[in-house]
């Protein structure tokens, strides 16, 4: 039995493999269109607050185009001590950010926004997951950047894709830090009416 056949179409409004991976898992049906809606990066708003923001933008664009869909949008932003941590702009930065968050404790914050344009209904809403870095070394942080391409990734990092290498501890949902927070997304879907 699907938990989900009571939902609009769906669509998915990122270019990310690890979402639409995570979806799949989920058993939901849906078609992907990318948003190209900027991100927005505002020093005055929470991680939480920029995250939904640029979540809502997202769907907002697809939304205005198939408005009968359930669109699904997120926005997910690594931040520690207040100073957010996008993706890098070059493999110097993508090091910048590493050696900043080894040994440390940070976050990860996904937005998430649900949108459905005719029925006028939307779900706005934000996960949070603390990850505590492993002391590394500057060889070790080169190593895992040569190991992967940290610059589609905000904090210049993937759990995923060797995170035991960096990374000593996780608390809250694994799924948020990859990009989508499945366990809060799959309640608010079955709830979805």
């Amino acid at each position: 039995m699907n938990l989900f056949s009571h939902l609009p179409p769906v669509i998915l409004a990122s270019a990310s493999p690890r979402r639409s991976q995570l979806l799949r898992e989920l058993r939901v049906e849906f078609i992907i269109l990318p948003s190209d809606a900027e991100e927005l990066h505002n020093e005055q708003l929470t991680a939480s607050e920029i995250s939904q923001l640029n979540a809502h933008r997202k769907a907002r664009t697809v939304a205005k185009h198939h408005p009968d869909a359930l669109v699904l949008a997120a926005d997910t932003l690594v931040y520690l001590d207040h100073k957010l941590f996008g993706k890098p702009a070059n493999l110097d930065e993508a090091q910048g950010m590493l050696q900043r968050l080894q040994g440390k404790m940070h976050q990860v914050v996904t937005g998430v926004c649900l949108m459905h344009l005719r029925g006028h209904r939307e779900k706005l809403f934000s996960e949070r997951t603390n990850v505590l870095f492993r002391q590394l070394t500057p060889q070790q942080i080169h190593s895992y950047l040569t190991s992967i391409n940290p610059l589609d990734k905000a904090g210049a990092y993937a759990i995923q894709e060797g995170g035991e290498q960096i990374i000593r501890s996780i608390s809250g949902s694994y799924t948020n830090v990859v990009g989508l927070p499945m366990e809060r997304l799959a309640e608010e879907l079955k709830a979805w009416r």
